[in-house]
């Protein structure tokens, strides 16, 4: 226990000792850790509004010739289920796809009224586990007879999967960047303060200090420094998303057909994030910038 307040004694007075220095660290992680959670909230929402549009074209409509006859259609809806990837099918009669038409065409509705022939097939609507499935899906489906045409979306489910992994590799590729340079950062600042005291580090050395009651300040420097980083960063992407969340809220709603992701589940889970990362980089820098000298 007393090693250990000495140990956290001689962190505290560093820190004091080195407010320039300090104080560029600080700086430098806070603003990392900034910028990685733009990053985390741009692909946390991105990842979000991807997954509920795929919830929407997850589904593949079969229209059936006319001469199919409903216990046909049965028939089919079986043998379609076996295909894998196929959650669920649904029978739809042209009398119901003609009453949903009349749905979503409202005040004009009226004009298919005067339809004197239903000219919509009777279908099935097949709803799949996971629209990776969907190519596979589709080629089954085309090698069945009963079946006139198939309406799938393939080239928006392909545009939303390209985009959600483009922008995946993208955010890991910053995050590690950011995280390497912010190591760096810190490892060159605590490495100045380690340089400063290089004598009496040589002189604990001597008289029998262990390497870890040596690095022990420097390491807790680190780990304080990222805290408070980690701190800071998490107010000020509080704030940030809540402002975009006051001011574009409604238009990323229209646009996107889904909200942002609630501000509190950000800002908690980003807070944990950004306190292992500080801590994390932190200790990482004071580790590297500590091992020339006890490596002697």
């Amino acid at each position: 226990m007393t090693t250990l307040k000495a140990v956290l004694r001689q962190a505290f007075v560093q820190i004091s000792r080195n407010k320039m220095m300090t104080t560029a660290s600080l700086l430098s992680i806070t603003a990392i850790l900034i910028i990685l959670g733009i990053a985390f909230l741009i692909i946390a929402n991105l990842n979000a509004a991807s997954y509920e549009i795929r919830q929407k074209v997850d589904v593949v409509t079969v229209n059936l010739f006319d001469t199919v006859e409903t216990e046909e259609a049965m028939d089919l809806m079986a043998d379609i289920e076996r295909i894998p990837g196929v959650s669920q099918t649904e029978f739809q009669t042209r009398e119901l796809a003609l009453e949903i038409l009349k749905e979503k065409w409202g005040e004009y509705a009226d004009a298919l009224d005067r339809l004197q022939v239903n000219p919509l097939p009777n279908s099935i609507i097949i709803t799949m586990s996971d629209i990776e499935y969907g190519r596979s899906i589709v080629a089954s489906l085309e090698e069945m007879v009963e079946i006139e045409t198939i309406s799938y979306s393939q080239d928006i489910v392909d545009t939303i999967l390209r985009i959600t992994r483009i922008a995946q590799i993208v955010a890991l590729v910053i995050i590690i960047a950011l995280v390497a340079i912010s190591i760096t950062v810190v490892s060159n600042t605590i490495k100045l303060t380690v340089l400063a005291r290089e004598r009496e580090i040589v002189i604990m050395r001597y008289i029998g200090a262990t390497n870890w009651f040596i690095r022990g300040p420097f390491l807790l420097e680190g780990i304080v420094i990222g805290v408070i980083a980690a701190a800071i960063s998490s107010v000020v992407i509080g704030v940030l998303y809540y402002y975009t969340i006051e001011k574009f809220g409604l238009d990323y709603t229209l646009f996107m057909s889904t909200g942002f992701v609630p501000l509190r589940f950000m800002v908690e889970n980003l807070s944990i994030v950004f306190v292992s990362l500080g801590v994390s980089i932190g200790a990482c820098g004071s580790i590297i910038s500590m091992r020339r000298f006890l490596e002697r």
